[in-house]
């Protein structure tokens, strides 16, 4: 794997990842003639539920399921100037044009519960080919991906802004993806989530209580019973959690306890390539159509409970039928309190029985 460092016409960072080697000539400008980005993005605070919420009006304006041909995501072409200025590549991440942090944050008069949303949020392009998803792509493709991944993964944490990093895919409209392009994002957090610091508060007291890791207790539990367990490797387990959110949800753990991406090995990577990629293939012939889903990346805090965290992928989808999406109603919406429509068992036998139709 190969990057070329490039920047946009308004100044925003652009990096390539080649599969093999860079060409030779390199890669082309910018063309555009685009304006300076301005953004409006302010922390506030929730007393009452101990979270911050981000209010980023700017993104009113931001692009909304445009027709294929003017996808921004697509290479550049002689007749139209994209997001990404080659005429062809592998793997591009960017800074987002409509971010909903940014290191330029505009400062205003320091008042409670209120501060400039200053963080990092990129964009991450898994293919030039606008008409394929994750699971089209090569092993070897994956690899880059997850190679971008741990290199920007790394390169947010040296921010001094960044609290904790969060890589992640929307897929399918019914998820809300407003740009069709298989694409995904990365988050660089000026505080750590409530749901990361809900979990590792869990893992402590586990710890103080037990005197061993939640996290390994639960890949121990469900390797052992085998029932939930959707695919299994030399460096990664796939599973249906117990107490499964959602009709579709499966957790890859890497069987090797580390912290985030970065400290992923070579071999890792290459398994976490083969088996995500099964996982995703059985999501989508469950049903015989794309699978929905949300990818999300739990990776440790930038500067605290690092040694409580343990990387690993949740991957999710609303899903629960032909033609039936579960919707965050009363329940999820207002108490946080989730129902889910399909056992966790019955969800995971679909999931294994699924392999024969790939």
């Amino acid at each position: 794997m190969e990057r070329i460092d490039a920047r946009l016409a308004d100044g925003r960072e652009l990096f390539y990842y080649f599969d093999k080697a860079a060409p030779p000539e390199g890669v082309p400008a910018d063309r555009r003639d685009l304006p300076d980005v301005h953004t409006a993005s302010e922390l506030r605070y929730d007393a009452l539920r101990d979270e911050w919420v981000v209010i980023a009006a700017h993104r009113q304006s931001r692009t909304h399921l445009p027709s294929d041909d003017q996808c921004p995501l697509c290479p550049s072409t002689a007749d139209r100037a994209t997001e990404i200025p080659a005429f062809a590549y592998d793997v591009a991440v960017f800074e987002n044009r409509f971010p909903s942090f940014t290191s330029d944050a505009a400062d205003f008069p320091e008042q409670p519960g209120r501060r400039a949303g200053r963080g990092r949020c990129e964009v991450v392009c898994f293919t030039s080919d606008h008409t394929a998803s994750f699971a089209d792509l090569t092993s070897e493709r994956v690899r880059t991906v997850v190679d971008a991944w741990a290199e920007r993964t790394a390169a947010l944490t040296e921010l001094p802004d960044i609290e904790q990093v969060f890589v992640f895919e929307n897929r399918g409209a019914e998820i809300g993806v407003t740009l069709a392009h298989p694409h995904g994002q990365v988050y660089g957090y000026p505080f750590v989530t409530p749901r990361t610091r809900a979990v590792l508060g869990n893992v402590r007291a586990h710890w103080a209580r037990t005197g061993r890791d939640l996290y390994v207790e639960i890949l121990e539990a469900e390797t052992a019973s085998g029932e939930r367990i959707v695919a299994a490797t030399e460096h990664w387990t796939a599973f249906v959690p117990a107490a499964a959110h959602w009709p579709f949800e499966v957790h890859l753990y890497p069987n090797r306890h580390v912290p985030d991406l970065p400290a992923l090995d070579d071999a890792e990577r290459d398994d976490f390539a083969r088996v995500y990629l099964d996982v995703l293939r059985r999501l989508d012939a469950v049903y015989g159509v794309p699978m929905p889903y949300i990818a999300a990346w739990h990776q440790a805090p930038v500067r605290v409970d690092r040694e409580l965290a343990r990387l690993h992928l949740e991957l999710f989808s609303s899903r629960r039928a032909p033609g039936k999406l579960k919707y965050l109603a009363g329940s999820e919406s207002g108490m946080d309190v989730f129902v889910n429509d399909i056992a966790p068992e019955r969800a995971a036998a679909m999931l294994r029985e699924a392999v024969s139709s790939t």
